[in-house]
Protein backbone atom coordinates (compact mmCIF):
# COMPACT_ATOMS: atom_id res chain seq x y z
CA UNK A 1 0.00 0.00 0.00
CA UNK A 2 1.09 3.89 -0.66
CA UNK A 3 0.18 6.88 1.32
CA UNK A 4 0.41 9.95 0.19
CA UNK A 5 0.33 12.49 2.93
CA UNK A 6 -0.34 15.94 2.58
CA UNK A 7 0.09 17.96 5.80
CA UNK A 8 -1.85 21.56 5.98
CA UNK A 9 -0.38 23.54 8.38
CA UNK A 10 -2.65 25.25 10.77
CA UNK A 11 -6.18 24.54 8.89
CA UNK A 12 -9.12 23.97 10.67
CA UNK A 13 -12.83 23.30 9.88
CA UNK A 14 -14.65 26.87 10.54
CA UNK A 15 -17.89 28.16 10.09
CA UNK A 16 -19.64 28.73 7.02
CA UNK A 17 -18.79 32.49 6.79
CA UNK A 18 -17.25 33.84 3.81
CA UNK A 19 -16.15 37.19 5.41
CA UNK A 20 -13.41 35.48 7.66
CA UNK A 21 -13.22 32.12 6.41
CA UNK A 22 -11.66 31.59 3.20
CA UNK A 23 -12.51 28.12 2.96
CA UNK A 24 -15.75 28.85 2.92
CA UNK A 25 -15.84 31.76 0.68
CA UNK A 26 -13.10 30.72 -2.03
CA UNK A 27 -14.56 28.46 -4.89
CA UNK A 28 -12.09 25.14 -5.11
CA UNK A 29 -13.90 23.40 -7.93
CA UNK A 30 -11.88 20.27 -7.83
CA UNK A 31 -11.98 19.79 -3.90
CA UNK A 32 -15.53 20.03 -4.07
CA UNK A 33 -16.08 17.73 -7.42
CA UNK A 34 -14.79 15.27 -5.40
CA UNK A 35 -16.70 15.85 -2.52
CA UNK A 36 -19.60 16.61 -4.37
CA UNK A 37 -20.12 20.26 -3.47
CA UNK A 38 -19.10 19.84 0.12
CA UNK A 39 -16.40 22.30 1.30
CA UNK A 40 -13.88 22.22 4.48
CA UNK A 41 -16.06 23.82 7.10
CA UNK A 42 -18.05 22.34 9.89
CA UNK A 43 -21.25 23.91 9.14
CA UNK A 44 -23.35 21.67 6.62
CA UNK A 45 -21.12 19.07 6.77
CA UNK A 46 -22.22 18.07 10.13
CA UNK A 47 -26.02 17.82 8.67
CA UNK A 48 -24.39 15.06 5.86
CA UNK A 49 -23.42 11.31 6.61
CA UNK A 50 -22.35 10.81 10.47
CA UNK A 51 -21.64 7.33 9.13
CA UNK A 52 -18.18 5.43 10.83
CA UNK A 53 -17.32 10.05 12.03
CA UNK A 54 -17.65 11.02 8.61
CA UNK A 55 -18.51 14.08 7.78
CA UNK A 56 -18.84 13.62 4.29
CA UNK A 57 -18.44 10.49 2.24
CA UNK A 58 -18.80 10.24 -1.68
CA UNK A 59 -17.41 8.19 -4.07
CA UNK A 60 -14.01 9.23 -4.11
CA UNK A 61 -13.44 11.02 -0.86
CA UNK A 62 -14.53 10.80 3.28
CA UNK A 63 -14.14 13.92 5.15
CA UNK A 64 -13.75 13.66 8.86
CA UNK A 65 -13.43 15.99 12.03
CA UNK A 66 -10.67 14.89 14.22
CA UNK A 67 -9.58 16.56 17.68
CA UNK A 68 -6.36 19.15 17.48
CA UNK A 69 -7.04 20.48 21.60
CA UNK A 70 -6.17 16.78 23.38
CA UNK A 71 -8.09 17.63 26.13
CA UNK A 72 -5.65 20.68 26.93
CA UNK A 73 -6.90 24.15 27.71
CA UNK A 74 -5.15 27.02 25.65
CA UNK A 75 -4.53 27.18 21.77
CA UNK A 76 -3.09 24.29 20.36
CA UNK A 77 0.38 24.54 18.92
CA UNK A 78 2.43 23.68 15.74
CA UNK A 79 5.35 21.38 17.71
CA UNK A 80 3.05 19.39 19.94
CA UNK A 81 0.41 18.59 17.52
CA UNK A 82 2.76 17.77 14.57
CA UNK A 83 4.55 15.60 16.94
CA UNK A 84 1.29 13.78 18.68
CA UNK A 85 0.38 13.14 14.64
CA UNK A 86 3.83 11.41 14.21
CA UNK A 87 3.98 9.34 17.23
CA UNK A 88 0.50 8.65 18.25
CA UNK A 89 0.95 10.15 21.71
CA UNK A 90 -0.50 12.72 23.17
CA UNK A 91 2.21 15.06 23.38
CA UNK A 92 0.26 17.74 25.09
CA UNK A 93 -0.90 16.06 27.68
CA UNK A 94 2.75 14.57 28.44
CA UNK A 95 3.78 18.02 28.68
CA UNK A 96 0.51 19.40 30.28
CA UNK A 97 0.44 22.31 27.98
CA UNK A 98 0.57 22.80 23.74
CA UNK A 99 3.93 23.59 22.41
CA UNK A 100 5.46 25.38 19.73
CA UNK A 101 5.95 26.03 16.93
CA UNK A 102 9.46 24.63 16.92
CA UNK A 103 10.45 21.81 18.78
CA UNK A 104 11.54 21.84 22.54
CA UNK A 105 13.98 19.54 24.13
CA UNK A 106 11.05 17.62 25.72
CA UNK A 107 9.60 17.09 22.76
CA UNK A 108 12.82 16.34 20.62
CA UNK A 109 13.05 13.40 23.07
CA UNK A 110 9.70 12.19 22.49
CA UNK A 111 10.39 12.11 18.88
CA UNK A 112 13.49 10.44 19.45
CA UNK A 113 11.30 7.50 21.17
CA UNK A 114 9.91 6.70 17.56
CA UNK A 115 7.64 8.19 14.69
CA UNK A 116 5.77 6.64 11.87
CA UNK A 117 9.43 6.92 10.17
CA UNK A 118 11.49 5.11 12.57
CA UNK A 119 8.71 2.40 12.76
CA UNK A 120 8.49 1.97 9.00
CA UNK A 121 12.68 2.04 8.42
CA UNK A 122 12.78 -0.56 11.21
CA UNK A 123 10.21 -2.78 9.32
CA UNK A 124 11.83 -2.40 5.68
CA UNK A 125 9.65 -0.20 4.15
CA UNK A 126 10.25 3.78 3.17
CA UNK A 127 9.18 6.98 3.90
CA UNK A 128 9.99 10.58 2.04
CA UNK A 129 9.47 13.62 2.53
CA UNK A 130 8.91 15.30 -0.53
CA UNK A 131 10.03 19.51 0.05
CA UNK A 132 12.93 20.92 -1.41
CA UNK A 133 14.87 23.01 1.30
CA UNK A 134 17.39 25.62 0.46
CA UNK A 135 21.55 25.75 0.77
CA UNK A 136 20.54 28.69 3.52
CA UNK A 137 18.33 26.18 6.02
CA UNK A 138 20.82 23.62 6.57
CA UNK A 139 23.78 26.33 7.17
CA UNK A 140 21.43 27.35 10.18
CA UNK A 141 20.44 23.79 10.92
CA UNK A 142 24.49 22.65 10.95
CA UNK A 143 25.71 26.09 13.26
CA UNK A 144 22.69 25.83 15.42
CA UNK A 145 21.08 28.44 14.73
CA UNK A 146 17.75 26.93 13.70
CA UNK A 147 15.82 24.24 14.96
CA UNK A 148 14.21 22.40 12.11
CA UNK A 149 9.85 21.97 12.42
CA UNK A 150 8.82 18.52 13.84
CA UNK A 151 8.40 16.72 10.25
CA UNK A 152 11.86 17.79 9.32
CA UNK A 153 13.33 16.52 12.15
CA UNK A 154 11.17 13.44 12.72
CA UNK A 155 12.72 12.54 9.12
CA UNK A 156 16.45 13.32 10.49
CA UNK A 157 16.27 11.50 13.24
CA UNK A 158 15.04 8.24 11.31
CA UNK A 159 18.78 8.65 9.04
CA UNK A 160 16.09 10.39 5.81
CA UNK A 161 17.46 13.00 4.48
CA UNK A 162 15.60 16.12 3.34
CA UNK A 163 15.85 17.19 -0.40
CA UNK A 164 18.35 20.12 -1.32
CA UNK A 165 18.18 22.91 -4.21
CA UNK A 166 19.58 19.82 -6.17
CA UNK A 167 16.74 17.87 -5.94
CA UNK A 168 14.58 20.73 -6.72
CA UNK A 169 16.45 21.31 -9.96
CA UNK A 170 16.69 17.68 -11.15
CA UNK A 171 12.77 17.10 -10.41
CA UNK A 172 13.09 15.19 -7.53
CA UNK A 173 11.32 17.42 -4.95
CA UNK A 174 8.66 19.92 -4.50
CA UNK A 175 9.11 23.40 -3.73
CA UNK A 176 7.15 24.54 -0.05
CA UNK A 177 4.69 26.89 -2.54
CA UNK A 178 4.27 23.83 -5.20
CA UNK A 179 5.62 26.14 -8.01
CA UNK A 180 9.17 27.29 -7.14
CA UNK A 181 8.11 31.17 -7.33
CA UNK A 182 9.24 31.27 -3.68
CA UNK A 183 12.84 30.17 -4.59
CA UNK A 184 12.94 32.68 -7.86
CA UNK A 185 11.08 35.68 -5.69
CA UNK A 186 12.24 35.21 -1.88
CA UNK A 187 15.49 33.05 -2.32
CA UNK A 188 17.26 34.56 -5.75
CA UNK A 189 17.24 31.57 -7.22
CA UNK A 190 16.46 32.87 -10.70
CA UNK A 191 16.72 29.63 -12.51
CA UNK A 192 14.56 27.17 -10.53
CA UNK A 193 12.24 25.69 -12.73
CA UNK A 194 8.76 26.95 -12.14
CA UNK A 195 5.25 24.47 -11.99
CA UNK A 196 2.09 25.25 -12.45
CA UNK A 197 -0.62 23.47 -10.21
CA UNK A 198 -0.85 20.71 -12.10
CA UNK A 199 2.21 20.13 -13.19
CA UNK A 200 3.25 20.10 -9.43
CA UNK A 201 0.65 17.59 -8.66
CA UNK A 202 1.71 15.33 -11.09
CA UNK A 203 5.56 15.50 -9.60
CA UNK A 204 4.43 14.68 -6.38
CA UNK A 205 2.76 11.34 -8.15
CA UNK A 206 5.69 10.66 -9.71
CA UNK A 207 7.53 10.83 -6.73
CA UNK A 208 5.31 9.22 -4.42
CA UNK A 209 5.58 5.68 -6.76
CA UNK A 210 9.30 5.42 -5.27
CA UNK A 211 8.25 5.20 -1.28
CA UNK A 212 5.45 3.66 0.70
CA UNK A 213 5.03 6.91 2.40
CA UNK A 214 5.51 10.03 1.02
CA UNK A 215 4.76 13.15 3.01
CA UNK A 216 4.23 17.38 1.65
CA UNK A 217 4.31 20.12 4.40
CA UNK A 218 2.58 22.93 3.07
CA UNK A 219 3.00 25.74 5.92
CA UNK A 220 1.38 28.35 3.75
CA UNK A 221 -1.70 28.28 5.29
CA UNK A 222 -0.18 28.76 8.78
CA UNK A 223 1.15 31.81 7.54
CA UNK A 224 -1.87 33.16 5.57
CA UNK A 225 -3.81 32.72 8.68
CA UNK A 226 -1.23 34.49 10.63
CA UNK A 227 -1.03 37.65 8.31
CA UNK A 228 -5.07 37.77 8.66
CA UNK A 229 -4.38 38.30 4.64
CA UNK A 230 -7.23 37.01 2.74
CA UNK A 231 -6.21 37.90 -0.31
CA UNK A 232 -3.43 35.37 0.28
CA UNK A 233 -5.30 32.59 1.69
CA UNK A 234 -7.53 32.71 -1.09
CA UNK A 235 -4.90 32.74 -3.65
CA UNK A 236 -3.01 29.69 -1.80
CA UNK A 237 -6.03 27.96 -1.47
CA UNK A 238 -6.70 27.79 -5.37
CA UNK A 239 -3.53 26.70 -5.88
CA UNK A 240 -3.98 23.41 -3.64
CA UNK A 241 -6.82 22.86 -5.55
CA UNK A 242 -5.22 22.48 -8.60
CA UNK A 243 -2.98 20.62 -6.82
CA UNK A 244 -5.47 18.25 -5.33
CA UNK A 245 -6.87 18.36 -8.72
CA UNK A 246 -3.92 16.88 -10.45
CA UNK A 247 -3.23 14.15 -7.46
CA UNK A 248 -6.55 12.55 -7.62
CA UNK A 249 -6.14 10.26 -10.78
CA UNK A 250 -3.44 9.19 -8.24
CA UNK A 251 -5.47 6.94 -6.45
CA UNK A 252 -7.23 5.46 -8.78
CA UNK A 253 -4.87 2.16 -8.41
CA UNK A 254 -6.37 -0.14 -6.24
CA UNK A 255 -3.23 0.18 -4.09
CA UNK A 256 -2.93 3.91 -3.13
CA UNK A 257 -4.58 6.63 -0.63
CA UNK A 258 -4.12 10.40 -0.14
CA UNK A 259 -4.58 11.90 3.15
CA UNK A 260 -4.69 15.43 3.93
CA UNK A 261 -4.98 16.90 7.59
CA UNK A 262 -4.00 19.43 9.54
CA UNK A 263 -2.18 19.94 13.13
CA UNK A 264 -4.69 23.38 14.62
CA UNK A 265 -7.04 25.51 13.10
CA UNK A 266 -5.91 29.51 11.78
CA UNK A 267 -6.83 29.81 8.30
CA UNK A 268 -10.13 29.25 8.89
CA UNK A 269 -10.44 32.06 11.06
CA UNK A 270 -8.96 35.44 9.60
CA UNK A 271 -10.76 37.48 12.47
CA UNK A 272 -7.63 36.69 14.55
CA UNK A 273 -4.13 36.63 14.00
CA UNK A 274 -4.25 33.26 16.35
CA UNK A 275 -4.61 29.79 16.53
CA UNK A 276 -8.08 28.04 17.07
CA UNK A 277 -9.74 25.18 18.81
CA UNK A 278 -11.96 24.16 16.12
CA UNK A 279 -11.34 20.56 14.73
CA UNK A 280 -8.93 19.80 11.78
CA UNK A 281 -9.98 18.01 8.76
CA UNK A 282 -9.06 14.25 7.81
CA UNK A 283 -9.57 14.21 4.27
CA UNK A 284 -9.32 10.90 2.27
CA UNK A 285 -9.18 10.72 -1.22
CA UNK A 286 -9.01 7.02 -3.00
CA UNK A 287 -10.84 4.14 -3.42
CA UNK A 288 -13.55 3.47 -1.28
CA UNK A 289 -12.37 0.17 0.17
CA UNK A 290 -8.72 1.65 1.26
CA UNK A 291 -10.65 4.81 2.83
CA UNK A 292 -12.81 2.16 5.18
CA UNK A 293 -9.63 0.52 6.34
CA UNK A 294 -8.20 3.40 7.07
CA UNK A 295 -11.21 5.00 8.88
CA UNK A 296 -11.43 1.59 10.43
CA UNK A 297 -8.08 1.79 12.34
CA UNK A 298 -8.59 5.44 13.15
CA UNK A 299 -11.96 4.03 14.98
CA UNK A 300 -10.22 1.55 16.57
CA UNK A 301 -7.36 4.14 18.04
CA UNK A 302 -10.18 6.40 18.94
CA UNK A 303 -11.30 3.75 21.35
CA UNK A 304 -14.17 5.41 24.19
CA UNK A 305 -13.01 8.95 23.13
CA UNK A 306 -16.16 10.85 21.62
CA UNK A 307 -13.94 11.72 18.81
CA UNK A 308 -10.86 11.03 16.99
CA UNK A 309 -7.55 13.31 17.73
CA UNK A 310 -4.43 13.78 16.28
CA UNK A 311 -3.29 10.92 17.96
CA UNK A 312 -5.05 8.68 16.02
CA UNK A 313 -3.42 9.27 13.10
CA UNK A 314 0.08 7.96 13.16
CA UNK A 315 -1.60 4.14 14.13
CA UNK A 316 -3.77 4.47 11.58
CA UNK A 317 -0.97 5.38 8.81
CA UNK A 318 1.26 2.37 9.95
CA UNK A 319 -1.63 -0.11 10.28
CA UNK A 320 -2.50 0.89 6.48
CA UNK A 321 1.15 0.39 5.34
CA UNK A 322 1.60 -2.41 6.78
Amino acid sequence: MKLLFIFLDGVGLGEDNPEINPLAGRSMPHLEEILQGHKLIADGNFRGIAEENCLVNTQRASLLAIDACLGIDGLPQSASGQASLLTGKNVSALLGIHEGPKPTPPIIELLKDGTVFTHLQRHGKQASLLNAFPPRYFEAIDTGYRIPGVIALSLRLAGIQLKTLDDLVAGEAISADFTAQGWRKNLGFKDTPILDGIQAGDRIKQLSESTDLAVFEYWLTDIAGHHQNMQAAQSILETLDTVIGSLATWCDDEDKLIMLTSDHGNLEDLSTRHHTRYDVPLLLIGPEELRKRFIQNINQSQGSRLKPDLTDVAPAILNFID
